[in-house]
């Protein structure tokens, strides 16, 4: 029971205990170093290291601006990582009393990061078809079920202790919610109850990192948030005030530059004048808003506006195609290679230079070659006859190439031949022109489509999760990722209702924080 620093679990009154009870040497070193360190008082538990280094990094990213810590994160990672067993973790590297909470916690980041860590260290903390914090306890917590839930999301092809974990976790905040029991027995937080409904509502392929950011600033309780132990307790590097400034400080920064650019686009689209082809303003919007809520960084605006105007380009496309005879896409196709006399033409060509030339000021690469066969690839695609729902579309394909493209990659790299840059491509569009066809529907008839549709491709999106996420040195880890946010920006529109894509916009774009 003893640890190696001297305690017993980390607590300095079970140790002081001991201590009294047996006079230990090692018992008295431990207490001794934490009265000194903490100048005559001593906290419930120490150290707490595992548990408050996690923790930070998932404020960090949940309040979206972890990008200004990339190296602390990874060395944090890194320490969680050397501390990983087949059976999980626990709140210390001290200690050998793994919990779900630290152990999921620690999963999820870890495997997000790209880190090789394996889900059977999830099975340690079930019993009977059922997940506890520890072994031997007969009930459960709310977040370490919340823990367990968007763990049990991150999972690969064939896991199937996460499809259990994440079946039985889902059920338990879901009955928590119905019964209006969302409090905790280890936290006391600001607004858990809406935690939980945003991740219950929202699954973790269709949340895009600027609507979670929006809404937990709302629910961080900064200073307020107090833990529930022997004692009540704060974690002032877990939960501060300094993190909710800075939070909303930087969120209204770049919500100022992204509408800016949305102003931008607008005047793009009228000096184009492709109202003339039908664009309406909500439809452009949402094309804006999916593409800034993926990818929000002030120094990635030039993907993300190019994503932006070039799903707003292949909507017309696709539209006129639907219209047109066999022999009018061949000519379209023609007066796009060889600059023929067509409106629509010349205003995808216009902007391709455009965005070329962002790009070369940016990155100093000439792009405009890899961007016009992108297009060219994409256009060939849709003059594949059939039902003009069901033809497989391809513009996730064009997206990403896109977006690689704008971030300073080219066709040079030779990243489109790699085996795994192919793989990745064809994961993609099998996924995206699924959920194209399913927002389609849903659409069509007023409804969601059926659980069954999802979960056919929930199981393309674990694959792909695997590909993106996992680290090899064939293809980097960002162009990999990519593929996974235009991947999970289809999701996310064929997933939610157009009323709650329409109120995400007007509060992740247009809503202040204060």
């Amino acid at each position: 029971m003893q640890h190696p620093n001297g305690s017993f679990l980390c607590s300095p009154s079970s140790t002081a205990y001991a201590l009294m009870q047996t006079k230990d040497e090692n018992c008295f070193r431990y207490l001794a170093g934490i009265v000194q360190k903490f100048n005559g008082g001593v906290p419930h538990s120490y150290p707490m290291d595992l548990f408050e280094q996690l923790w930070v990094v998932d404020r960090l990213e949940r309040l979206g601006f972890s990008r200004f810590f990339k190296s602390e994160i990874k060395k944090i990672l890194d320490y969680v990582y050397g501390c990983w067993t087949r059976n999980g973790i626990s709140w210390s590297k001290d200690t050998i009393e793994f919990d779900i909470d630290d152990t999921c916690m620690g999963f999820r980041m870890m495997r997000l990061h790209g880190y090789d860590v394996n889900a059977s260290a999830i099975q340690h903390f079930e019993r009977d078809g059922q997940f506890f914090c520890f072994v031997g306890q007969n009930s459960q917590g709310l977040t370490e079920m919340l823990s367990l839930y968007r763990a049990s999301q991150v999972l690969f092809p064939q896991e199937s202790i996460l499809e259990e974990a994440k079946s039985f976790s889902s059920n338990f905040l879901r009955k928590k919610q119905e019964l209006g029991e969302v409090a905790d027995r280890w936290l006391i937080t600001k607004d858990l109850a809406g935690e939980v409904k945003y991740y219950m509502d929202v699954p973790w392929y269709a949340n895009l990192p600027r609507i979670e950011t929006r809404h937990y600033i709302e629910q961080y309780g900064g200073d307020d948030d107090v833990w529930i132990a022997k004692t009540l307790y704060r974690m002032y590097n877990v939960s501060t005030n300094d993190y909710l400034d800075l939070a909303k400080l930087d969120y209204n920064h770049c919500q100022k530059l992204h509408q800016s650019e949305w102003l931008g686009i607008q005047k793009w689209c009228e000096d184009y004048n492709l109202r003339d082809f039908n664009l309406y303003n909500d439809d452009l919007l949402k094309y804006y808003f999916v593409a800034m809520s993926s990818i929000f960084e002030p120094e990635k605006a030039t993907e993300r506006i190019a994503w932006a105007k070039t799903a707003a380009l292949v909507e017309l496309v696709s539209k006129y195609f639907k219209e047109t005879s066999v022999d009018q896409k061949k000519d379209f196709i023609q007066a796009f290679n060889y600059g023929a006399k067509n409106e629509l033409v010349e205003v995808i060509l216009k902007t391709l230079s455009d965005i070329s030339l962002e790009v070369r000021a940016v990155h100093g690469k000439e792009v405009y070659p890899d961007l016009k066969h992108a297009w060219n690839t994409w256009l060939m695609n849709l003059t594949i006859e059939g039902d003009n729902e069901l033809v497989p579309n391809n513009e996730a394909e064009l997206l990403v190439s896109t977006i690689n493209l704008c971030a300073g990659h080219s066709s040079s790299d030779g990243l489109n031949s790699l085996p795994e840059y192919v793989r990745l491509t064809k994961l993609t569009n099998e996924i995206c022109n699924h959920l194209h066809q399913t927002e389609n529907f849903k659409v069509g008839k007023q409804n969601n489509c059926s659980e069954e549709k999802f979960d056919s491709i929930d199981l393309k999106m674990q694959e792909l999760v695997q590909h993106a996420i996992k680290s090899n040195d064939e293809v980097d880890q960002e162009t990999k990722r990519t593929f996974l946010t235009v991947a999970k920006s289809y999701y996310y529109t064929a997933y939610c209702e157009p009323t709650t894509i329409d109120n995400h916009i007007a509060k992740v774009l247009f809503e202040e924080v204060v």
